[in-house]
């Protein structure tokens, strides 16, 4: 999964993850948060995934309040999503900028690792 990420755009990673995460709801079934992205670089967009009731969505811009807002640049997010990036080092090397609720950002991390897409 990681290499069919590796090249993809940003809009082919948006419906990838909300795929995964729909595909087996069991990571997600009691999670209820929004997060909120905030890519620059090569490829620009502001979108939310929003968790609730085991579904996963992601929304374009920030139409709804977040829990967690995280800034990074599309080449980091890349890199986070495969596991080559890990969010302690982006936040502490200053490649990832959160706002909000923390846990809820390391709580994103774990969830991503079950799904195998790091």
């Amino acid at each position: 999964m990681s290499g069919k990420l590796k090249n993809a755009t940003l809009e082919e990673i948006k419906n990838f993850i909300e795929e995964e995460l729909n595909k087996n709801s069991e990571p997600i079934s009691d999670v209820k948060a929004i997060y909120e992205f905030h890519i620059t670089g090569e490829e620009e967009d502001t979108f939310q995934l929003q968790l609730q009731g085991g579904q996963a969505k992601i929304v374009q811009g920030d139409k709804e309040v977040a829990d967690c807002v995280l800034t990074m640049s599309f080449k980091s997010f890349q890199q986070f999503l495969i596991g080559k990036l890990s969010g302690t080092v982006a936040f502490m090397t200053g490649k990832l900028k959160l706002k909000g609720d923390i846990s809820k950002a390391l709580k994103l991390e774990s969830i991503l690792k079950q799904y195998k897409i790091q």
